[in-house]
């Protein structure tokens, strides 16, 4: 949207405190647009304990609300975090996936509790994710940021489409050095602040423990996948994901973790730095998710990332009749896991079509 067409938006910005979104506060205001800022704030049952949303957060957001007129208002999704977002985390962990907690927190409290409790209110919500839309054949595609190593479209790759039509990211056209730049420039309190790290509501808290807490603990054999052998004892299958090879804690390694058999509790793994078992050419998505209104079918020739990494893979896909999809993948990928999100792109990885689960069932 250009100037002209944002002045005439009611936009509110959410404000975390950081770098990115105090520069999609700057933005707006050199607009000439002074939007509504708002603080989410999250976090898990025992908000005392777990709560990572600190008052250095809030300050620093209160100090680039002030800077720029602009009004702040702290908005409470901390219930709506535990009951949709800790809540589909313990439960795909207990299912023996591989969870997402940080893509569903962009659709369930971003731009989903949030717009219940506030976002109602406006045309257009303000994030500073590194992402872009674009209007293309008359229709609104989330696109790829140009900082690779940045690009934030696999985490929004599950919005949906009405919260993509009223998504809007000021700085997804910078690198993120830009607007580090920007942030100094400006004499912003967040200039220099770290990005954060891990998933958000857990704060200094190990994952680990947060799972054991949860979910406590069922030990069960660990098997060498090419020889049957007994390797040892896992404390319980949500501690391990598909492709891990750190803190596995057996001997005469190393060891990859590369399948899960969740109802015999049997941990699979593979030995080697690199073996082969811990790579996949084919895998199947599931109840895939399309970001562009109008939108519902996959190209055959494609890119996608499993993860959040700089890099696309090239893929061909093949529908199937069920409405699932195969991915064949142009060269073997490390690490697939049910439960992940499989996120597509064009075959220039510029255009999001939107993403699937990897599916625990499927068999080529």
């Amino acid at each position: 949207m250009n100037t002209e067409e944002l002045n005439n938006k009611r936009i509110a910005v959410l404000l975390s405190g950081g770098v990115d979104s105090s520069v999609v506060v700057y933005e707006l205001v050199r607009m000439g647009i002074t939007p509504d800022c708002y603080y989410i704030k999250i976090g898990p049952e025992e908000e005392e304990e777990w709560d990572c949303s600190s008052e250095e957060d809030l300050e620093m957001a209160s100090a680039v609300a002030r800077k720029y007129g602009c009004r702040l208002e702290v908005v409470d999704c901390h219930r709506e975090y535990w009951d949709e977002v800790t809540a589909y985390t313990i439960n795909k962990v207990r299912e023996g996936l591989t969870p997402n907690p940080d893509v569903m927190c962009n659709r369930l409290i971003k731009f989903g509790a949030f717009d219940r409790k506030m976002g109602h209110h406006y045309d257009l919500i303000a994030t500073g994710h590194y992402a872009q839309t674009e209007i293309i054949d008359g229709r609104k595609w989330l696109t790829t940021s140009p900082d690779p190593v940045k690009d934030q479209t696999d985490f929004l790759a599950q919005i949906e489409t009405w919260q993509l039509e009223k998504a809007l990211f000021p700085i997804g056209h910078y690198m993120k050095d830009e607007v580090r730049l920007i942030a100094e420039s400006q004499r912003l309190v967040s200039a220099h602040r770290k990005d954060s790290q891990g998933i958000c509501f857990l704060g200094r808290i190990n994952y680990n423990d947060y799972i054991r807490r949860y979910l406590g603990e069922r030990p069960g054999d660990v098997i060498e996948l090419e020889t049957g052998r007994h390797i040892g004892q896992h404390r319980g299958l949500w501690f391990h994901t598909i492709g891990q090879r750190k803190g596995l804690g057996f001997g005469q390694g190393p060891w990859f973790v590369v399948r899960k058999d969740v109802e015999a509790n049997v941990l699979y793994v593979s030995h080697g730095y690199d073996p082969a078992t811990a790579y996949s050419s084919h895998f199947g998505i599931h109840h895939f998710h399309f970001l562009t209104q109008g939108i519902d079918e996959l190209p055959q020739n494609a890119t996608f990332k499993i993860r959040h990494t700089p890099e696309y893979h090239h893929a061909t896909i093949e529908r199937q009749a069920d409405g699932r999809y195969i991915v064949h993948a142009a060269h073997p990928i490390h690490g697939v896991a049910p439960g992940q999100f499989c996120v597509v792109y064009d075959e220039q990885h510029h255009k999001c079509f939107g993403s699937g689960e990897i599916d625990i069932n499927f068999n080529l």
